[in-house]
């Protein structure tokens, strides 16, 4: 099959072929119809978090299921589904309490189901590998999705839009009638946003450096938008929230900047919500004595707390209800020889997300 294949950080990724071996033990075999460019996908390109190389990244994808291996149960060839790197492995303590996001049991990428024609090493990459023409992954990585609905709209389910949702849902738990800031209006921002506005935030303030991202967040839920390069957006926060800080703060970007300043957001006995990712080494520093004296609380969102089987038939229900934008996240579509040009254009920072499709003949 086809693949994009990085065989140096930092440089394009090349279309080839490669080997996919036959699904194994509670395995299934998926024909990729859509996968969106994440950043995520793009921060392992560039070598942020290391890893083995050659890989093939890709984890925001969606499509039809074409082989099963031995003990897989609940699914069928010709099931459309999300394909997603949360792989719960249903044993471990976090797997136990119903947090299958934070399962604790690691998987060597290295030796999966892909490798290069003379047999030799290709990373499993983010335990997906959905810049191809087909996967291999556990069936615990699968959500069943109506089979009407468009694939590039759904694919995004896979990641950015149960990242950012998921963050205010799940993680932060916003209650109805609170404030909220979210630093960065992305993919996973616009995505944040829509949360915080299905939780029944009042005041739902979008930062980000781009006059034109405030008002698409505008669209997505947000009530005000705050230009970051202004000087203290935070007094500006405050200005339109009563005079206080707010009670929780998303940050959905993999700024380092963002980070130090957004305590500078939280009302006492506020919440931060670590979403967006830096590259691995990055750091930022806070005061102890603030955060005790502020009763604030921080805590990290690794893919929203999502639980698959709980969350996806309820962000589906919504979308198709008219309560949850995706097609209008949708910016451009790309074949997979281009795979280049649309993570060139996602890195412009101008689109929303981008997403490969596939023939699906």
């Amino acid at each position: 099959m086809k693949a994009a294949v990085c065989h140096e950080f930092g440089k394009p990724l090349v279309i080839e072929q490669v080997n996919l071996r036959a699904p194994g033990k509670g395995e299934v075999e998926v024909k990729i119809a859509a996968c969106a460019i994440c950043h995520s996908d793009i921060s392992y390109a560039e070598g942020a978090w290391g890893g083995t190389l050659p890989a093939v990244y890709g984890h925001e994808a969606a499509g039809t299921i074409t082989a099963l291996g031995p003990d897989v149960s609940g699914y069928a060839p010709g099931d459309t589904v999300l394909v997603t790197l949360i792989r719960s492995c249903g044993h471990c303590p976090n797997c136990h309490i119903g947090q299958p996001a934070r399962c604790e049991t690691s998987v060597d990428r290295a030796h999966g189901p892909l490798s290069m024609p003379d047999g030799s090493v290709l990373e499993h990459g983010l335990q997906t590998a959905a810049f191809a023409e087909r996967v291999v992954v556990d069936q615990s990585q699968l959500a069943r999705i109506p089979a009407d609905m468009p694939m590039d709209a759904a694919s995004l389910l896979a990641c950015g839009v149960i990242t950012g949702v998921g963050a205010a849902t799940n993680t932060a738990k916003i209650r109805p009638g609170s404030s909220v800031v979210v630093i960065g209006a992305g993919g996973v921002g616009l995505n944040a946003i829509q949360g915080a506005a299905i939780c029944g935030a009042a005041r739902i303030f979008a930062v980000d450096l781009s006059l034109e991202k405030l008002d698409t967040a505008k669209e997505f839920g947000a009530t005000h938008g705050i230009l970051a390069s202004q000087k203290k957006p935070h007094h500006a926060v405050k200005d339109l929230n009563g005079g206080r800080g707010v009670d929780y703060v998303l940050v959905t970007v993999g700024s380092t900047h963002a980070y130090q300043s957004a305590p500078q957001y939280l009302c006492s006995g506020g919440t931060l919500v670590m979403v967006g990712m830096p590259p691995s080494g990055a750091t930022v520093s806070y005061e102890p004595v603030m955060v005790a004296a502020s009763s604030h609380t921080m805590t990290g969102s690794n893919m929203g707390d999502t639980v698959l089987g709980r969350d996806i038939p309820y962000l589906v229900e919504l979308y198709q209800q008219g309560r949850l934008k995706l097609d209008e996240l949708v910016t451009r579509r790309y074949r997979l020889e281009q795979i280049n040009e649309a993570i060139a254009d996602t890195l412009s920072g101008k689109a929303r997300r981008n997403v490969i499709v596939f023939d699906q003949d």
